[in-house]
């Protein structure tokens, strides 16, 4: 692998020579795609040293920014050349009537897409890799090697949504959590792995706090002596991150699910003042998200060996969130299509993306 100096200068290079989006879309997807080499260096901090990654880890990150604001310059350069080529090559009819609208506004980004992009970039500063999975699923990667009981209610179809198949044993079915991600993952890829999983999940169930659709981030370290304190710090430092909040109270309580023993509830701190939530204030406690250290079962049916490997996962709902960050009372409106909620909860572009890159 090329040192990251040289490795930009030969990236930045190939942008300033595109002449058109299909072709700067391929190069996006060759240097930042999970399989570019932008992440295989961030993958690569996984074997260093503890201080090599705090000083590599830091220097990947901003190479990663510096990559990413380069194509969206390059997008804009692009955009520019066309409007203008269109204008010289178009004509108007001046004749035609003034259309009605207000053409100054621009298009919110949804707050479920603006959430899970500013998950990905928390979980980046700490090396993970995004990985994604089919959201048609078979009952082995969502129920089995997840250790997952077959009387567990979960595996019945009052809760999950099945296709219809006539042998009832090979029946497919829509994921019920992006956990189904970890299991492709270990499976398909030599540990140590340290990776997030975001996209949507399908349960049965709808109501002011629940919807038969919805999103999850979940997350997986698989390495030598990895211990529950790894997680706490990790989860932790990840809560304060998301939240704004410093020392933020943050507790872990134990729980159980079939895929990690042992297992954990995290809830952070908070209070209400007028009906509002604050959080990282007063003395009550609310649950944010499930966690916990990788099941040896699971790690067994991987084909890992838990003797030697650890590791620990952790999932979080997006809308959950979403709408504890940005006051949102009811997940429904999520889905609505209310183009005055999306408004008023959206994001504009340059806001969302300059917040990330300044956090980071």
């Amino acid at each position: 692998m090329k040192d990251s100096k040289e490795l930009k200068d030969d990236i930045l290079e190939k942008i300033s020579k595109v002449d058109n989006h299909t072709e700067l879309q391929n190069i996006k997807v060759v240097e930042l795609g999970k399989k570019g080499r932008i992440s295989l260096l961030m993958k690569s901090l996984g074997s260093l040293s503890i201080e090599d990654k705090k000083r590599l880890g830091k220097e990947y990150n901003i190479l990663r920014q510096d990559i990413i604001q380069e194509f969206e310059k390059k997008y804009k350069e692009l955009d520019s050349i066309e409007i203008n080529k269109k204008i010289s090559d178009e004509s108007s009819d001046i004749t035609l009537p003034v259309r009605n609208g207000n053409f100054d506004e621009e298009g919110k980004i949804h707050p479920i897409t603006g959430t899970i992009d500013k998950i990905i970039s928390i979980f980046s500063n700490f090396g993970f890799s995004v990985e994604t999975g089919p959201d048609i699923e078979e009952d082995f990667y969502n129920f089995t090697a997840l250790n997952i009981p077959e009387e567990h209610p979960a595996r019945q179809d009052h809760d999950t949504f099945y296709l219809k198949n006539k042998n009832f044993k090979d029946r497919k079915l829509l994921r019920t959590h992006t956990s189904p991600v970890q299991i492709r993952t270990m499976k398909n890829s030599n540990p140590p792995i340290r990776i997030i999983a975001p996209g949507r999940t399908f349960r049965c169930d709808d109501d002011a706090t629940h919807s038969p659709m919805f999103h999850q981030v979940e997350g997986l370290v698989i390495d030598k002596k990895i211990n529950m304190g790894h997680l706490k710090g990790l989860i932790k430092n990840f809560c304060e991150t998301f939240f704004d909040v410093s020392n933020l109270p943050v507790r872990f309580r134990p729980s159980y699910f079939p895929f990690t023993e042992p297992s954990a509830e995290v809830d952070i701190g908070y209070s209400k003042e007028g009906g509002n939530i604050i959080i990282g204030s007063g003395s009550k406690w609310l649950e944010v998200m499930g966690c916990g250290m990788v099941h040896p079962k699971v790690l067994m049916n991987c084909n890992l060996d838990p003797e030697e490997w650890q590791g620990f996962a952790f999932g979080l709902g997006v809308e959950r969130f979403a709408m504890l960050k940005y006051g949102i009372a009811d997940l429904r409106n999520f889905y609505e299509g209310d183009i005055r909620w999306l408004e008023h909860y959206g994001f504009s572009l340059d806001n969302l993306y300059s917040s990330i890159l300044t956090k980071n």
